[in-house]
């Protein structure tokens, strides 16, 4: 009785590393926002601390849905799977509808509601990530057959991919593609119909790039900005000259030049080039670390945890991440072309900021359980598809 009392009041480990990371990106993301915003919002709005009062809001509900994800923890997820894909379906439907969703620059992509602004397509990342999770370890034993391990949850993404291109919304589309193929080849799917569904949906991606003439124009943009330099290419060419700019130590925090009006959307999908101006390639550096610490936690709690759910589902949120991170810093760059994806727990942007926050939460509530003796750690890649087993 007192060993059982003594396990009971035990207190709950999770990774500290991971949450430090977490919290420093966070703390990163306030004050880069408000050096990157905060002459733009004077100019605009008559308050520079607008965007910087926002996002703090925004990271204070991150915070909470951090400790709701934590205290709810990754098992009793598995029961809302379905429910929160239902819940996204609704949410990608009525973001379409005129008078319910809001345009921005051309996008049909919020919902309006007191006092914020919801995108569903970054609850979609989440709700599909848990779906997939879910049915990859209910479905284990077939998850290799082409009628129920593949071709069902192909169709789904299809419908997901869809609601979102209406919108448009490229980058999530991408992203939610690249989620599936990620979790059905780590459950061990055949890599023939992978490789199959990849060749067969090269001709659609081309056909809407080829048919849409801003995303035409961000592909011109990307293979040679100079030669766009004052109309298609500016926003890349601006970037690079943000991040060249900065040099080994930067120009010092709040001392770049390209937010100025020069930038385009500095405070959200290219903050990263102001990271690079005002602090260097040494503060480039620490960001990529931290975002490094992040996966390696979240690949290394996930591949411990004591059932496959657990596994797939650190997987998929950690991929989320490193994703994103990826593409941002790629596309400030000019190594890809834009995508409208944020920079993790960095950019201003209330719904990916709270959701990421909240998705980081169950990967610490994953790593309190695969602590020492939770699970069996996993030595190869081959090992990784025998979690299912």
């Amino acid at each position: 009785m007192k060993a059982t009392a003594a396990v009971s009041t035990a207190p709950v480990r999770f990774d500290a590393l991971l949450l430090c990371a977490v919290l420093s990106l966070v703390s990163l993301g306030l004050v880069m926002v408000y050096s990157a915003s905060a002459v733009m919002a004077q100019d605009k709005l008559g308050d520079s601390l607008y965007f910087l009062h926002r996002h703090l809001l925004a990271a204070g509900i991150g915070v909470v849905a951090m400790a709701v994800g934590m205290k709810v923890g990754w098992r009793r997820l598995a029961r809302f799977a379905y429910p929160l894909l239902l819940v996204t379906l609704v949410l990608l439907v009525l973001v379409l509808i005129p008078g319910i969703g809001t345009t921005v620059g051309g996008a049909r992509r919020w919902i309006r509601l007191p006092g914020f602004s919801l995108q569903p397509a970054e609850v979609a990342k989440f709700a599909w990530v848990v779906y997939l999770s879910y049915s990859l370890a209910k479905k284990r034993e077939k998850v290799a057959t082409f009628s129920v391990g593949f071709l069902p949850h192909l169709l789904l993404c299809g419908l997901l991919v869809g609601l979102c291109m209406l919108q448009p919304d490229f980058g999530s589309s991408v992203l939610l593609v690249f989620l599936l193929f990620a979790l059905l080849f780590a459950a061990g799917t055949k890599l023939s119909y992978l490789v199959g569904s990849v060749l067969l949906a090269l001709p659609l991606a081309y056909a809407a790039i080829a048919t849409s003439p801003y995303r035409m124009k961000r592909v011109l943009a990307f293979l040679d900005p100079w030669a766009h330099r004052h109309d298609i290419g500016y926003q890349v060419a601006e970037s690079l000259m943000s991040i060249g700019s900065g040099g080994l130590t930067g120009l010092g925090l709040g001392d770049g030049r390209q937010k100025l009006f020069f930038l385009p959307e500095a405070h959200t999908d290219f903050i990263f080039a102001i990271i690079g101006e005002e602090l260097g390639l040494l503060g480039v550096g620490v960001l990529v670390g931290l975002y490094a610490l992040i996966i390696w936690r979240g690949i290394r709690a996930s591949l411990a945890a004591p059932e496959a759910f657990g596994t797939y589902l650190g997987l998929g949120l950690t991929s989320i991440i490193a994703v994103q991170a990826a593409v941002n810093m790629c596309v400030a760059m000019g190594l890809l072309p834009t995508k409208g994806l944020t920079l993790p727990f960095v950019s201003y942007g209330g719904s990916s900021l709270v959701v990421l926050m909240g998705g980081a939460g169950v990967l610490l509530s994953l790593s309190a359980s695969a602590q020492p003796g939770g699970g069996r750690p996993l030595r190869s890649s081959g090992d990784l598809r025998e979690v299912a087993a």
